[in-house]
Order: structure tokens, then sequence, then C-alpha cells
């Protein structure tokens, strides 16, 4: 019984220390990609949006097509756009 219990124990231990590895080597690559995703749909709300802050970049008949789609990250993109930025907001 002792013994079942000893490699199961084990087991979970080194389960548990492959994961903190994995956590270890991965998150600064899924950071970046996080950071990236968010500049990309900066972008994409730039360019269909951009009517909203005098920048015309794509005509208004697709703009408005894409509008349904950009529509639930209107206020936060507007937020994030104007938001007064320091020095130290490039470090992280």
């Amino acid at each position: 019984m002792t013994g079942e219990k000893e490699k199961k124990g084990v087991s979970e231990v080194s389960k548990a220390v492959k994961e903190v590895f994995y956590g270890m080597a991965s998150h600064a690559v899924v950071r970046q990609m996080m950071k990236t995703r968010m500049y990309l749909e900066h972008l994409f709300m730039l360019i269909t949006l951009g009517d909203m802050l005098g920048m015309p970049i794509l005509p208004p008949y697709y703009s408005l097509k894409l509008l349904p789609y950009a529509l639930p990250n209107i206020k936060t993109w507007k937020r994030r756009l104007f938001k007064e930025r320091d020095v130290t907001d490039m470090l992280y």
C-alpha cells in the first residue's frame, strides 16, 4: 500500500516539476504573443475606425461592413488610444 502511494507521490512531484519548467520556458513567449496580438488588434481598429479620429484610411463602405465585428471593442480601444503614456510604460 505505501509503495503505491510513494510511486503516486513521486509521479505527481515529477509532473509538477515538469509543469514548472514548461511554464518558465514558455511564459515569455506567451507574453510576447499576447502583446503582438494586442498591437495587431489596435492596428485593425485604427484602419477600420480611423474616421472617428480624423484619419480615414479605409473607405466608409468597408468600415461599415466591419463595424459589427469592431463594435464591442470601440470603448476600450478609444480609452487605450488616448491614455497618457509615461516612459516606464515602454519597459513593460
